[in-house]
């Protein structure tokens, strides 16, 4: 195993790992190979296709994936998985077509090569082992043609991959350069002006909002909306009966079977059956209480195989006596060495037991354990009330019942959220799964209640009305937006000109203080400093200053108006990365660099290999 471990670690490993386990990483992008193709076709990549299985696999798989990192499932965009999947499964064929095209492909030779030099191959002597590789095969599920192919199209992939991602150029001057403007620093003063402050001086007249309705009337657009009725259920606020005697008992003998192992006492076992099976063990057990000696008695009447043996039969493991473990437990209860149990009735039956060895580690007893249990018992009945709810308020969901009926039925209110948006939503039920199912066509068309959607704390079911889809504005309805946007725009412009009038009139570090407004020292900074925004940030550097003065700077942003104040520029003479850390950084800049040119690759494939999508196919294969 540890060999078989080292070789999926290894380069023909994790190539079948990616392409047989889980979704293919290659570039950045998600595939999945199947050996089997579907009939039905998901899309049409120039003479490739993608099958339903295909595609639902991957996706299968990338949602999997996506989930075990996700801390909420509700979080998953449903839409933006099947986008991602479908282009990288495009983008896969789109690849393997143009490397067959270009004649990029490995002969026999190379992977029988490679393969010999993994160790997970080889036998204890060093050498190749033709048993072992046979015997990963079968384990694979695959032939050796079948694991050639799957090599063979990866290596093809790799070597076109190197030749577009490999010619990215990032030379070590301009890292140089780069780090060195990442090393400079200056002091700086920093004023901001809200251009709300200027809304009393400007006035927007219904003219300009006709002309402005006129000119962007194309990009003024409504949002999809609806209105929601939603209830929401949590294992918190479930009603759950009390914890009765029963279910302590239930916890604690689910407990006993679960810590088995922990009890160390052995058993022996006398067994007899037939029609008086009761009177024969009655009448041995008489024997054994008058002293007779039990692994005398197991081989002279027990007529199980361990009766030759002494009747020994190890430890004590409840599942081996199914639903009569409870009263052979029972039996046991506070048995010691040497000491016998009555006879106890059970599906082979009937059994006397004795204890033969001790190493005295006991199963605490009920008591002991009791408000634990009963913990655990209000935990489990709580968790089996809610599923139980869910289950219920589903079937109703499904029989059709409208929100106000289910939501009367199980004890629960209604919430209504107004103008429900599918875009930039900010409710409480923002969660994409969500607003997925709650745009979903189907149940707008129907004005349906979901099934349940599970949230962070809880479930909830939906039911979408007064749907209102995407259309283009009237003036109308257009002109508060277009009166805030023209307003926030005039008021801006007041707010540059008066921070340009101020900077005018800054040429040292002493006129700062000369101002009517106050500007806030943020000391010497450097290109990164948090205090920035990003616009800021690129303007603070963006000028030298005199060599005895100071530079004023001015840019307009999204809150109105900012003056940056700054004095010369800095350079540490010394930089604290080594040749080491800047070849890494170098290196890591082409790489990006390298997935730019991958992706306007693809973009060019996409001219030379015409790509149909089957868009009712897609659309089932969602769910839609």
């Amino acid at each position: 195993m540890d060999k078989l471990r080292d070789f999926l670690k290894s380069w023909p490993g994790r190539i079948l790992l990616m392409l047989c386990l889980a979704p293919l990483a290659l570039l950045g992008i998600e595939g999945y190979l199947q050996a089997n193709t579907d009939p039905n076709q998901i899309a049409q990549v120039g003479e490739a296709s993608i099958s339903l299985n295909e595609y639902q696999s991957a996706v299968n798989a990338r949602r999997t994936e996506i989930l075990e990192e996700l801390p909420d499932a509700s979080l998953l965009n449903e839409e933006v998985l099947h986008e991602q999947v479908l282009r990288g499964l495009i983008d896969r064929k789109l690849l393997e077509q143009q490397a067959k095209k270009l004649g990029m492909t490995i002969s026999d030779d190379t992977i029988n090569r490679l393969l010999r030099q993994e160790e997970g191959f080889k036998d204890e002597s060093g050498e190749f082992s033709n048993e072992r590789f046979s015997n990963y095969l079968r384990q694979s599920g695959m032939s050796k043609d079948q694991l050639f192919a799957v090599f063979r199209e990866q290596l093809s992939l790799d070597q076109l991959n190197a030749s577009i991602v490999g010619t990215a150029i990032y030379p070590m001057q301009a890292v140089d350069k780069m780090i060195d403007l990442q090393l400079e620093s200056r002091r700086v003063w920093l004023h901001r002006i809200d251009w709300k402050g200027y809304t009393d001086k400007v006035s927007v007249t219904p003219a300009a909002i006709k002309q402005y309705y006129d000119t962007h009337k194309e990009s003024l657009k409504s949002q999809a909306m609806v209105d929601l009725d939603y209830i929401e259920l949590s294992p918190a606020t479930v009603a759950v009966p009390k914890v009765t005697e029963e279910d302590v008992q239930q916890q604690y003998t689910a407990y006993k079977q679960s810590a088995a192992g922990a009890d160390e006492r052995e058993l022996a076992q006398i067994l007899v059956t037939g029609d008086d099976a009761k009177k024969k063990a009655t009448d041995i057990k008489a024997q054994l209480d008058k002293g007779a000696k039990f692994a005398a008695m197991a081989k002279q009447y027990s007529e199980d195989p361990t009766g030759q043996q002494g009747g020994g039969i190890g430890r004590f493991n409840p599942s081996v006596f199914g639903k009569d473990a409870g009263a052979v437990e029972q039996a046991l209860q506070g048995l010691k060495v040497g000491e016998v149990s009555a006879p106890v009735k059970t599906s082979f039956g009937y059994q006397i037991f004795t204890v033969t060895k001790d190493d005295g580690v006991k199963v605490p007893s009920l008591e002991s354990m009791r408000e634990a249990l009963t913990a655990k018992a209000a935990i489990y009945k709580r968790e089996t009330a809610y599923a139980d709810k869910v289950a219920a308020i589903n079937d109703l969901a499904a029989d059709g019942f409208s929100m106000q009926d289910i939501a009367q039925q199980e004890g629960l209110k209604v919430i209504t959220l107004k103008n429900y948006t599918k875009d930039n939503n900010q409710t409480k039920l923002s969660q994409p799964t969500v607003v997925n199912k709650a745009f979903d066509d189907f149940t707008i068309h129907d004005q349906a209640v979901t099934t349940g959607i599970e949230i962070a704390n809880g479930t909830v079911w939906v039911q979408p009305n007064n749907y209102r889809p995407i259309e283009t504005l009237t003036l109308e309805k257009a002109t508060d937006t277009i009166r805030q946007t023209l307003l926030q725009q005039e008021a801006t412009k007041l707010a540059v000109q008066q921070a340009k009038a101020i900077a005018k009139t800054i040429k040292t570090p002493a006129d700062i203080t000369k101002q009517s407004v106050a500007f806030q020292a943020l000391g010497q900074v450097t290109r990164q400093a948090p205090q920035f925004t990003d616009k800021e940030r690129g303007l603070a550097f963006s000028e030298a200053a005199p060599k005895d003065g100071v530079v004023a700077l001015v840019a307009e942003t999204e809150t109105g108006a900012t003056i940056i104040v700054a004095d010369p520029i800095q350079t540490q003479t010394e930089s604290p990365i080594s040749e080491l850390q800047k070849a890494g950084t170098a290196a890591t800049i082409r790489d990006i660099l390298g997935q730019d040119q991958l992706q306007d690759y693809l973009e060019y494939l996409r001219l030379i290999y015409e790509v149909k999508i089957n868009d009712k196919n897609m659309a089932n294969a969602r769910g839609r």
